[in-house]
């Protein structure tokens, strides 16, 4: 009798990792943040297994935006996608860009590199008169 005063009753336990379960009870739900276990006497864990089911799926029902706000979430979404479409694009079109660029001007470096480069590009840019004789 000494041992049910000092001890008030009670009708869950809360159990950790490598805790001893006592006889006749099951877990009811498990807690990952403590790292705890619940557990109940065995035909009421599954009752309130069900009933804190249900409690999170009203207070998520609860808590969901109305209508307008599901459209306000769908518009970002969108426009989110849309936007993120955009950057890969102007990404791409830039590296393009840059690439040409420097073949571009390792093309000019190389040319003006050689000796006497200058006056072979000014004759290939100057044209010499077509005399017609050929036909």
């Amino acid at each position: 009798m000494n041992f049910l005063k000092s001890r008030p009753f009670r009708l869950s336990r809360e159990i950790g990792h490598g805790g001893i379960v006592p006889r006749g009870w099951r877990m009811a739900w498990y807690e990952p943040q403590r790292r705890v276990g619940v557990y109940y006497p065995t035909p009421l864990h599954w009752v309130l297994r069900a009933l804190r089911g249900c409690a999170y799926r009203i207070r998520i029902a609860l808590r969901a935006p109305g209508r307008e706000g599901a459209q306000v979430f769908a518009i970002q979404r969108a426009h989110s996608t849309r936007r993120l479409l955009a950057e890969e694009y102007a990404n791409g079109y830039m590296a393009g860009w840059q690439e040409c660029y420097e073949v571009c001007v390792a093309a000019v470096q190389e040319e003006l590199a050689r000796p006497g480069a200058i006056w072979e590009l000014g004759a290939a840019l100057v044209q010499e008169p077509h005399d017609g004789k050929e036909n």
